[in-house]
């Protein structure tokens, strides 16, 4: 396979962390040879016409749930990858939580080989942390197509799980990259759960894993991560206080942290009682409050970067009466147009989506070749019609799960085509070539 292709991107406004400029793009071999406001075309070069259009660089989602393998009638790599590719996002990076869980080598290759033909953007995959491979983690994480390590303090069972400092300290001091952790106190969970009377409703969700449970970890990790001296990125944060936090510790790159666009643009009560359990996620969206100190921490680099938190699951599934309803939201390819619509809604810049959703988490977690559309970086992108303001049909979305909280809210633009690495690769709402996608490279 040729390491990329050729394409010319005329007439755009190229989306850049100083503004919107009128830029032509071009990538050679995959990569971005020059970036000016005209350039002339080459022979054997296709050009591709953007006039009137944004022109991102493609967005980087470092957390998304694909469920493969072991729960392929949620989600698979395949339809996974088309619904990123179908929102703008060229690159991703998969937890370790499917069945079995990838806590070893042999699981982590196994990923990498089922992507390998099938998945229409570029990858790499977590590694699972428990008390049993805790020593080991330095080692396994240099393995090619490795994002890092992952640590859940709370809401996962058996060989996912690590609720206690004693074993989350063993795995900080094994390695050096960043670990990623779903900080929520086990202890005050399991109590909380155990306290739920019968017949109590989705809406109770964010007081059953409340506040307490997610600050309380959160406060362990940082100070677990300074005592260590090893970096930690805290994964989808969703309380004031946890912002407020991070802002008084001030670490630095020691911690940085990640938010997913529901817990920004959905707020409780309103979310439960308009989609139910659909809108159920770990940890929980809570009410204005939060969601606004969120959206300010994002604004002034508190939080570094946006995950999806892609987390699919069947409509059957979400029916179940609470708390047996799983928790998870389809979003992988929904962000770009949520932050669209936070453009629109005057609280955001289109230079803020790039800092958020490509060199936040490119530099979060040493991501080679990915950034900005500047020569020598990959040829990735995603052209946007800004004038696309229908309401969201549940149709343009991919995932198997076929459900979505977003389905009917006005947008503010859409992804029109998605290129890898100079190869368009999604366009018309459907994929464009075999699948290209590649295993991310990380410094």
């Amino acid at each position: 396979m040729s390491e990329g292709g050729d394409l010319l991107i005329r007439g755009g406004n190229l989306v850049s962390l100083d503004g919107v400029q009128a830029q032509d793009v071009l990538i050679l071999g995959g990569k971005v040879q020059r970036v000016a406001t005209r350039i002339e075309a080459l022979p054997g070069v296709e050009v591709i016409q953007a006039a009137g259009k944004l022109v991102f660089p493609g967005l980087i989602d470092p957390q998304v749930h694909f469920r493969e393998p072991g729960g392929e009638e949620r989600e698979d790599l395949a339809t996974g990858s088309l619904a990123a590719v179908g929102g703008g996002v060229t690159s991703f990076m998969e937890m370790p939580n499917t069945s079995p869980a990838t806590t070893n080598p042999e699981r982590l290759v196994d990923k990498l080989r089922r992507a390998a033909g099938r998945s229409l953007a570029d990858h790499a995959f977590f590694l699972g942390a428990s008390p049993e491979n805790a020593e080991q983690l330095g080692d396994w994480e240099q393995i090619p197509g490795c994002a890092g390590v992952k640590v859940f303090m709370g809401s996962s069972t058996g060989d996912l799980l690590v609720p206690d400092d004693a074993s989350l300290e063993r795995v900080l001091r094994s390695g050096s990259r960043r670990v990623a952790v779903h900080a929520e106190d086990e202890p005050r969970l399991i109590a909380r759960y155990a306290a739920i009377e019968p017949g109590t409703g989705v809406s109770a969700h964010p007081q059953v894993r409340d506040v307490e449970c997610a600050l309380l970890a959160t406060t362990r990790l940082i100070n677990l991560a300074e005592r260590c001296g090893r970096p930690v990125h805290v994964l989808h944060l969703s309380t004031a206080e946890e912002v407020a936090l991070l802002r008084e510790r001030d670490l630095g790159d020691l911690v940085t942290a990640e938010v997913t666009p529901n817990h920004l643009f959905l707020e409780a009560p309103d979310c439960y009682e308009r989609y139910g359990s659909i809108a159920q996620m770990n940890p929980p969206v809570r009410d204005r409050r939060h969601r606004d100190a969120l959206r300010q921490g994002l604004l002034d680099g508190i939080i570094t970067c946006i995950g999806s938190d892609h987390a699919p699951h069947t409509r059957a599934a979400k029916e179940r009466p609470y708390p047996e309803s799983p928790s998870g939201i389809p979003g992988v390819q929904t962000i770009l147009p949520l932050l669209l619509m936070g453009v629109r809604d005057g609280w955001l810049q289109m230079q803020d989506i790039l800092r958020i959703c490509v060199t936040g988490p490119a530099r979060v977690y040493g991501l080679e070749g990915k950034g900005p559309l500047v020569p020598g970086m990959d040829g990735d992108l995603v052209v946007v019609d800004p004038e696309e303001k229908s309401e969201l049909p549940l149709s343009w979305l991919h995932s198997r799960a076929g459900f979505s909280p977003y389905a009917g809210w006005p947008l503010a633009g859409w992804p029109e085509m998605t290129v890898l690495r100079g190869y368009p690769v999604y366009g018309g709402h459907a994929p464009l070539g075999p699948p290209r996608g590649r295993m991310l490279r990380f410094s």
